[in-house]
C-alpha cells in the first residue's frame, strides 16, 4: 500500500473519524494511512489547531459532531478515593448514564493537570482500567492522595444529580465538612 502524504492523509483521517461511531486508535489510523503512529499524533495536532473537534481518549480518537456537542449538560464533580476504588467510582457514574470526560488534579508545580478519559459504559471502564493495569501506570489522583475532579456529561441535570447522590452514598464525593 502506498504511503499517504500530508494534506491528503489528514483529510482521509478526518473522514475516518467523522464516519466512526467508536474511537479509532492512533495505531489503526497509522495502518490505514501507512505511516507511523507519531505521524498520526502530529496530524491530529494539526487538525485540532484548525478547530476540528477531535478528542483523544484512552480508547482512541473521537470526532465530536455538532449534535453531540449540544445535547448534554456537564458538571465538574470533586471526588476522593483510593486507586483500588477507581473502577467502582467510574462504574457508578456510567451506570447512572453519565460520561466521564476527564480527570483534573492540582499539581504544586504545574497547576491543574487534565487528562481525557471519555468512558460512557461498563465496557469502556473495563478497557480503561485494564490499560492502566497493563501499563503499570498510576492514576493521576495518586499525585494528590486521591483528591481529583471529573468533568461529567449527561443527557440531563437530573442524571447529574443522581450521579452525585450515588457517589456520595459510596463516600467518593468531596463535600463541605
Amino acid at each position: 500500500m502506498k504511503k499517504m502524504l500530508g494534506e491528503e492523509r489528514r483529510l482521509q483521517i478526518l473522514a475516518q473519524l467523522k464516519k466512526s461511531n467508536t474511537p479509532i486508535t492512533g495505531t489503526d489510523l497509522a495502518k490505514f494511512a501507512n505511516v507511523s503512529r507519531q505521524v498520526i499524533v502530529n496530524d491530529i495536532t494539526l487538525l485540532k489547531a484548525r478547530n476540528e473537534p477531535i478528542i483523544a481518549t484512552s480508547q482512541g480518537y473521537i470526532y465530536m459532531h455538532q449534535d453531540q456537542l449540544y445535547q448534554t449538560v456537564e458538571r465538574t464533580i470533586p471526588c476522593f478515593h483510593t486507586p483500588e476504588e477507581a473502577e467502582d467510582e467510574l462504574m457508578v457514574i456510567v451506570d447512572c448514564g453519565g460520561t466521564v470526560k476527564n480527570v483534573i488534579v492540582e499539581h504544586p508545580i504545574y497547576g491543574d493537570i487534565t487528562a481525557s478519559i471519555m468512558v460512557s459504559n461498563r465496557h469502556d471502564v473495563e478497557k480503561f482500567v485494564q490499560r492502566v493495569s497493563e501499563t503499570q501506570a498510576s492514576y493521576l489522583s495518586a499525585l494528590t492522595g486521591g483528591t481529583h475532579l471529573h468533568v461529567i456529561s449527561a443527557p440531563s441535570v437530573e442524571i447529574l444529580d443522581l450521579i452525585e447522590q450515588n457517589l456520595q452514598k459510596k463516600g467518593y464525593l468531596v463535600t463541605d465538612q
